[in-house]
């Protein structure tokens, strides 16, 4: 990483520390707004910024972009990241039944934890796709496209159509005269500037987890959760238990994995399609440095350590 974004990461870190230690994981649910960069509006009234951590999405209600991207919550390790001049709506909150329908425009669904009690439904116009499986999944309304970078899901098209299952690597054009997985250009999904800006958003969301979770680490208190990071991190997540890989290759550390021990990794494993990175340490504080390109980290699906490690 440059020096001088070493040192503005320092600076965010040394407030976000000084404040972590003490409060409570912040009930956030599907839906609850994490960031907002742009031109953003629920059911056309303009949303900002500073307003983020105190704006959800109820059921029924609308959320488009203009030229701005935004990212939202699900359920605890999953982020839904809408692009430019997209509009999604949110269709149920519930913990064990959260779903959005993708209207236009296109968005990236992270998924670093899923339960099995957990159902999570992404529709499009002409599908309804539910996520299986840790991953990154990207889905377009305009071309009515379904990408799986890596995970699992099953694509519904219809009651009298067969189920789709779609992995990693693979697409799917829910339009198109033959409903079955395709390959896709991986260079040119990686060059897509929402898979950089979401990669960029793990980066953040990595830094604020391993000093969140160093905090708590001797705190009797700790459940997992959603917990306010502020500043540019938003809320970011706590696992209960062991340590978890994002799709790009940042971990996600809960406080009993560092408080019983666990190594931190730094510049450990893979990100998707090779790019490197992890966490590495600077005057107690922890930053992430990044592989090729600005991008990627440790321990990602395309290189190994992708999931929880216990």
């Amino acid at each position: 990483m440059p020096r001088f974004k070493a040192l503005t990461f320092m600076l965010f870190l040394a407030t976000l520390c000084a404040t972590a230690f003490g409060q409570n994981a912040n009930p956030a649910s599907p839906g609850t707004l994490n960031y907002i960069e742009g031109q953003a509006s629920i059911d056309g009234r303009p949303v900002y910024p500073r307003s983020a951590k105190d704006t959800t999405l109820d059921a029924g209600q609308t959320l488009a972009t203009g030229k701005g991207k935004t990212e939202i919550l699900l359920t605890p390790g999953i982020f839904v990241r809408l692009g430019d001049e997209s509009t999604a709506q949110m269709v149920s909150t519930d913990l064990t039944h959260t779903e959005i329908r993708l209207e236009s425009g296109r968005a990236n669904v992270e998924v670093d934890q899923i339960y099995p009690q957990n159902t999570i439904l992404i529709d499009l116009q002409n599908g309804q796709t539910q996520i299986l499986k840790n991953g990154l999944y990207v889905f377009d309304a305009n071309s009515s496209t379904v990408r799986v970078l890596g995970g699992k899901a099953v694509v519904n098209l219809g009651a009298n159509i067969k189920p789709v299952e779609l992995k990693g690597d693979r697409q799917l054009v829910l339009s198109g005269e033959s409903l079955k997985p395709q390959r896709f250009n991986k260079d040119e999904a990686t060059a897509d500037p929402l898979y950089r800006w979401s990669s960029l958003r793990s980066q953040y969301l990595g830094v604020a987890n391993l000093n969140l979770a160093e905090e708590y680490a001797g705190s009797p208190g700790f459940y997992p959760g959603w917990y306010w990071a502020g500043g540019p991190f938003g809320y970011t997540w706590l696992p209960g238990d062991g340590l978890f890989w994002n799709p790009f290759g940042y971990g996600f550390y809960s406080p009993y994995y560092i408080r019983g021990g666990g190594f931190i990794y730094g510049g450990y494993g893979r990100g998707f399609y090779g790019n490197r990175g992890g966490a590495v340490r600077t005057q107690g504080a922890a930053e992430f440095r990044s592989g090729p390109g600005g991008f990627g980290g440790g321990g990602g699906f395309h290189g190994g350590g992708g999931g929880g490690h216990r």
